[in-house]
């Protein structure tokens, strides 16, 4: 383990970090409505706290190895998303404390969206402001902007990229070079940033407003500048534009890569995920607006609209909410949050245990069955035209089986702790699935539940954005062996 390395690089990491304070402090200065000296006094600590990792390392360099890199991600989420609570715990919330601090940064920067904020309405556009751009920076993955830094500190970057990446297959690049793979990523999450925040702009929002949304629309994060989210514009044309972006969020984006480059929709064309994806999104939409009509809840064209925002809104674990989901009939707010398991696809900002793997979960499940009829015969799992290891399929299996146990101990701690059975069961998944709203108690926020449960929900959340096995390999005996 190259402990120095390793210690250099956060402190790196933490100057960097400290200069996300300042637009939040620009927008103070601009506003004049408070929140200024919060920023300036996390910008200090967290820049002096880097110099102190950095300046007596400044010397320690070498090549990284896998664990090292593991340790590096995780670290650098937990400790950015500590960081991060500084200048929300200094300002000033009305009873905000620590723990909540430390919850909202986690939920931003692991884009979850989950808030513990009753009055957002209410608050300084500099904290409003830095709450979205905590899920910007978290949406592709800071570690992706760093990889692209890193080498010019004579720091490889591939490790990190593998520890970071999600989905089951990690080694693809995008280009020859980790660097330009990254870069690629960023111009690509910037653009559609751009896109979104003109879209929203021009169909009525304000400037800040704009800017604001459309930093966690592309992140999928799902925080807003308003207690009633995108409702609040009541804006039909900004709920289509919002969809539409939360939709292209969800997809993988090495297909956005390769079709910009091509100049062609044949790479959307050609992979399975994809296709799987539009048609989840697809038969939820159908099934959610047939119940709405069925039980009088709206007009056909109003159900058809709410039905098609909230599916993709939960399914790609943004957030979003133009009314209170949690109250429709019968199976719809479950179903919604089941949605949410499957996600987004891999390599996406979305959350959930990602469209791949349920792929091919369905695939080994059908291979299973037709190995009862046909008990001598060889049957092989393919993703398209390519037939995949047995490793990557014991992989998920293993994913799956870990995400299940890992949840019901959340659940079960939620519920030792005082939650029903309904608040303890969403919160956990809208916390392990990077979705944000529940049902029960945390339909509106998290503002009702104790400390204890924020910190367990802080973790969960770090667990789903770093996809379960890059943080609990620290746990095991093996990873500290040299």
């Amino acid at each position: 383990m190259q402990t120095q390395v390793i210690i250099r690089i956060l402190g790196i990491l933490l100057m960097i970090f400290s200069v996300t304070m300042v637009p939040p402090l620009a927008v103070a200065l601009l506003y004049g409505d408070g929140g200024g000296s919060a920023f300036f006094s996390g910008f200090v600590i967290s820049l002096l706290t880097g110099l102190l990792l950095f300046l007596p390392r400044k010397e320690a360099k070498g090549e990284l190895r896998t664990r090292d890199g593991f340790l590096v991600v995780v670290l650098f989420w937990a400790v950015l998303s500590l960081f991060g609570a500084v200048p929300l715990y200094l300002s000033h919330i009305p009873g905000f404390g620590l723990a909540d601090a430390v919850f909202e940064s986690f939920s931003g920067l692991t884009t979850t969206g989950a808030t513990v904020i009753v009055g957002i309405d209410e608050l300084p556009h500099a904290v409003l402001f830095y709450r979205q751009q905590l899920q910007w920076l978290g949406g592709m993955g800071i570690i992706v902007l760093a990889v692209a830094i890193l080498p010019m500190l004579g720091i490889g970057g591939m490790q990190l990229y593998r520890a970071e990446t999600p989905g089951p297959v990690k080694d693809s690049k995008l280009t020859p070079r980790i660097a330009g793979t990254a870069k690629a990523l960023w111009y690509i999450y910037l653009g559609l940033t751009i896109a979104c925040a003109v879209a929203y702009w021009g169909a009525g929002m304000s400037v800040f407003d704009a800017i604001s949304h459309s930093f966690s629309t592309v992140a999928i994060g799902g925080f807003s500048t308003h207690d009633a989210s995108i409702g609040f514009f009541d804006n039909p044309t900004i709920e289509l534009i919002c969809v539409v972006f939360m939709l292209i969020s969800g997809v993988n984006f090495s297909l956005h890569f390769a079709a910009v480059r091509g100049l062609s929709i044949d790479p959307y064309n050609r992979d399975p995920e994809f296709k799987v994806y539009l048609g989840i999104m697809g038969v939820v939409t159908a099934i959610t607006a047939f119940v709405l009509v069925t039980q009088g809840e709206a007009p056909f064209s109003d159900a058809v609209l709410d039905s098609l925002f909230h599916t993709v809104s939960i399914a790609t674990t943004t957030g979003f909410a133009t009314s209170d989901f949690s109250t429709w009939p019968i199976f719809l707010p479950v179903l919604l949050v089941f949605a949410s398991f499957i996600g987004g696809c891999a390599g996406s900002t979305g959350g959930g245990m990602k469209v791949i793997r349920f792929l091919l979960l369905f695939k080994q499940g059908a291979r299973e069955i037709r190995k009862l009829i046909h008990p001598n015969a060889i049957f092989k799992i393919r993703i398209g035209q390519t037939v995949l290891s047995e490793s990557i399929i014991e992989a998920v299996w293993g994913f799956f089986a870990t995400y299940v146990v890992l949840f019901f101990i959340f659940m079960l701690i939620l519920m030792a702790d005082g939650l029903d059975q309904v608040t303890a069961f969403s919160a956990v998944a809208a916390c392990m699935n990077n979705l944000g709203p529940g049902l029960g108690k945390v339909a509106a926020n998290y503002s009702e539940i104790s400390d204890l449960s924020k910190w367990v929900l802080s973790i969960a959340m770090l667990f789903g954005r770093l996809e379960i096995f890059t943080l609990l390999v620290l746990f095991t005996p093996d990873f500290w062996r040299s």
